[in-house]
């Protein structure tokens, strides 16, 4: 091979025909866009799917990631292109690594993102992992989100399309990890433009509707779950306001969440009255004015880092940072306390700020994805 081949659309000095690529395939059209995108190109592709949970149960339900009828849609769009897919039994590794953490932080008043977590655990490193065994090149997801080359290698960017981009769920993305990962559709303008791209490959996911729930509770009732993994877990108890006084009774923690108005069963008050705090061991749903939700300093644990120098290199980093994934970057400083640990200040206070949440950096100015963290505890 000459020396000076030039690079392909992966960044390799190669021709395509002999750049492996594992896409990870939900059954959704995005991945399916990549993989057909990416064959369609010459690359060797291999396609893999997850089966994360009971795939009997699955079967019976709609609108989720990785349920029966996406693996099959998943299958088809291998058949259709022309290269080999692989179905792959994920369901302990993701109940030990996503459901059960998700239950245990919901059932402790937290407000978990297992989708970031999928990501972290199971998706970017055991997948991963497999990709690298199975001798691919790299490997490439339908992740809205941008990869480009920084003068200290691979960096982390928002997608073009801000209404699509999901640097939120991918800021514990490692380095190590980044290297290997490709984003074939961060740079596309929309969602409208890969539904374009689907119907020019003739996939049959073209019009597929995106998934809206989590991928293991479909419905949105994450209460429901949390009962069936942990029976016993809506235990009665009272709704207090911020004095400890009983206003009335609720049926469980679990089916309530931090800025919650709606469904208290306490009317009749002069003003309305939120959720600011589940206290788990008391059986406490505390509630009070709306002004109580308000944040300015919030800990952050379980960081990682993608700056290009030492996080701990400096008292503070001014950056913009997401404390919800439908909320845009607001200005903050943080202060690392340790390699992994930092007190984060909003410039401008925000509302409903929840254990369990992720607090994601980004540069001020610029799409560069910093890194982040866990939210841990309230102030």
């Amino acid at each position: 091979m000459s020396l000076d081949q030039p690079l392909n659309s992966l960044g390799f000095a190669k021709p395509p025909a002999d750049t492996r690529v594992v896409v990870a395939m939900s059954g959704g059209v995005d991945s399916s866009v990549v993989a057909a995108m990416l064959a369609d190109e010459g690359y060797d592709v291999v396609g893999v799917t997850l089966q994360l949970y009971d795939h009997g149960a699955a079967l019976a339900k709609k609108g989720a990631c990785c349920a029966g009828i996406d693996i099959h849609d998943a299958r088809r769009v291998a058949e259709d292109m022309g290269f080999p897919h692989y179905v792959l039994d994920y369901e302990n590794i993701f109940k030990d690594a996503v459901i059960d953490e998700f239950a245990d932080s919901y059932l402790a008043g937290a407000t978990p993102v297992p989708c970031i977590r999928c990501n972290e655990r199971v998706k970017f490193k055991d997948l991963l992992e497999t990709a690298k065994d199975l001798d691919a090149d790299c490997m490439a997801t339908g992740h809205y989100i941008q990869r480009k080359l920084g003068t200290k290698g691979a960096e982390l960017h928002s997608a073009a399309d801000a209404a699509r981009d999901q640097s939120y769920f991918l800021f514990s993305t490692t380095p190590e990890q980044l290297s290997f990962l490709r984003f074939p559709l961060g740079h596309l303008p929309s969602k409208d433009a890969t539904r374009e791209l689907a119907n020019r490959y003739g996939l049959q996911v073209a019009d597929k509707p995106d998934s809206q729930d989590i991928c293991f509770v479909p419905d949105g009732n994450y209460a429901a779950v949390i009962e069936k993994l942990r029976p016993g877990a809506a235990d009665p108890g009272d709704i207090v306001d911020v004095d400890g006084n009983v206003l009335g009774k609720h049926e469980g923690v679990i089916h309530y969440t931090i800025g919650q108005r709606r469904g208290l069963g306490i009317g009749g008050l002069a003003d309305p009255l939120y959720v600011v705090k589940l206290d788990v061991d008391k059986k406490h749903v505390v509630v009070g004015a709306k002004e109580l939700l308000t944040t300015r300093i919030i800990p952050v644990r379980e960081i990682n880092w993608l700056g290009d120098v030492d996080f701990t290199s400096q008292p503070e980093w001014h950056v913009s940072v997401k404390v919800r994934s439908t909320r845009p970057p607001r200005e903050a400083i943080i202060r690392p306390l340790s390699a992994t640990e930092a007190e984060v200040e909003l410039l401008t206070p925000e509302e409903g700020v929840s254990p369990g949440q992720a607090c994601v950096f980004y540069e001020t100015t610029g799409s560069r994805i910093l890194g982040g963290g866990w939210i841990w505890r309230g102030y």
